[in-house]
Order: structure tokens, then sequence, then C-alpha cells
């Protein structure tokens, strides 16, 4: 019987095969911050270098742009996906000891298949405003544009106040049912290109649940005129967006931090919803007053 474990667990570990060791840590994790750092030094500079007028921007200045990000990243859907990410992942290297800590060859795993995870979602939550902003380019640099897509950011933030404190009233502002199957599903099929899909797909899924503050930015963005300096706000943004993703990243390793994460995640939902809610409400109607 024991055989048969240790094969069953030997066949399950082989869906999230161990990434290559670089000064001791997986080569994903190694690869994502030497983007997060070259993206971020080289999206910083620029902005220092070339001084932008905030007015001109909507009163949008880097600590805002950064803050907004931040508070973005808390999104509920972000975190109960990579939560469930991590879950399975651990599942399925089976690698921990008899009180359920993970052991280092699991938790090298587990950062090596999180990190093209969290480096996806990333590249992909960036692509979707580039494509955002070319959208209302297109359809003309006027501010009554913006204003449209302002005044949309804020029907979606009363959106999430209504799945708070009427959930059962029409449908919810939430990642597209079915999403964690597919996202399983991405995940079986193992191996660096099962990981990458997972985090485009939890990349697009989560636009419903966290799309109000990006729409808010992005339109500030068109407003302004943009140029090089609404790109790099934009990778700014992108970068402080998934912070709390890998800081969440760096501490489900462990079931029983999982379990809990879990547990507060579930309990707290919906007054992160609320926060982040009332802080697109206020951003909306601040941005409209200066536009």
């Amino acid at each position: 019987m024991s055989g048969e474990t240790t094969a069953a667990s030997g066949e399950a570990a082989a869906h999230v095969p161990a990434s290559p060791l670089i000064f001791g840590w997986p080569r994903p994790a190694v690869a994502l911050a030497a983007l997060i750092v070259s993206v971020g030094l080289v999206a910083g500079t620029y902005v220092l270098a070339v001084p932008f007028d905030t007015a001109a921007f909507g009163g949008l200045t880097v600590p805002t742009v950064l803050a907004s990000g931040f508070a973005d990243g808390f999104n509920p859907c972000a975190f109960a996906l990579l939560v469930l990410f991590a879950t399975y992942t651990l599942t399925l290297v089976n690698a921990v000891t008899s009180d359920g800590t993970p052991t280092m060859e699991a938790r090298r795993r587990l950062l090596g298949a999180g990190s093209l995870y969290v480096g996806a979602v990333l590249v992909t939550y960036f692509v979707i405003g580039l494509g955002l902003f070319s959208f209302l380019s297109w359809l003309g640099r006027d501010h009554l544009v913006s204003r449209v897509a302002v005044i949309i950011a804020l029907g979606m933030a009363l959106w999430m106040l209504k799945d708070v404190f009427l959930p059962g009233v029409g449908p919810s502002m939430m990642a597209p049912g079915g999403t964690h199957g597919r996202m399983q599903r991405a995940m079986e099929r193992g191996g660096l290109a099962g990981m990458l899909i997972a985090g485009v797909l939890v990349g697009i899924c989560t636009v419903p649940c966290s799309g109000a503050i990006y729409l808010d930015i992005v339109a500030v963005l068109h407003a302004s005129g943009g140029g090089l300096t609404g790109i790099a706000l934009l990778a700014l943004y992108n970068i402080a967006f998934i912070i709390p993703l890998l800081i969440l990243l760096l501490t489900v390793s462990d079931r029983r931090v999982l379990g809990r994460l879990g547990r507060w995640n579930r309990a707290n939902s919906p007054w992160i919803k609320v926060g982040l809610a009332l802080a697109v409400i206020l951003m909306s109607f601040g941005l409209m007053v200066s536009m």
C-alpha cells in the first residue's frame, strides 16, 4: 500500500515539474523578479526624468498610481484564485511532512510554478490596460470619452456595493462561472504551459472584479494624452497590482496558512469589496470634477 501511495505521489508531483535553480531560487522566480525590477526601473526613471503636469493628468501622481494598483491587487477574486492555485499545486506535489508543513522541494516547486502564474497575470493585466487605452484613443482624445469611461467605472463600483448588500438581486460582479474549473484543467496539463495559461485566465477573469479602479486610471491617462508617460504610469500600476499576490505567494506554502487565508478571504471579502467600491466612487467623482 505504501508503495502505491509513493507511486501516486510521484505521479502527481510530475504535474508540477521542478524548476532549475539559480542561486538556490527557481528560475521562474528569478525571471519574474528581473522583469519586475527592470520594468519598474525603466518606468520609474522615465517618469522622474520627464516630469509631467499632474493637473493635466487629473491630479494623478505616482504615489496615487501605486496606491491604486496596490489596493486593486487586494480584490477578492485574485486572492481566492491564488489560494486555490497554491492548494492545488501543493496537492499535486504532495510533499509535506507529518504535521502538514511543506518540504523544501514543495516550497521550491510552488514558488517556481507560482512565479509563472503571477507573471502571466501581470503581463495579461498590462495588455488589457493597453487595449483599453488604445480603444479610448481610437474613440478620440475627447474629455467626453474619458467621462463616459469614468461613469462606467462608477457604475461598476455601485454594482459591487449591490453584490454585498443585495446579493440575490441581478447578476454579480465576479469572475465568470467556471473560472475555477478552467484554471484547474489548465494546471492539470502540467508544465510551464499549464501554469501560464492559468495565469492568463485569471488576468482576464478578474477584470469584472477589479476593473473599476483600472478603468478610472486608464480614463485619466487617456484624457491627458497619455503617450510614453501614460504607458510608464500604467506599468507602475500593474507592478503595484501584483505586489499583494507576491506577498501571498511567499506565505501560502504552508497548508495551515492556506486554510487561515481561505477562511479570512471568505469572511472579509464583502468588506474588501465595499472598501474598493467606495474608493472608486470617490476617485470617479474627483476625476469628473477635474476633467
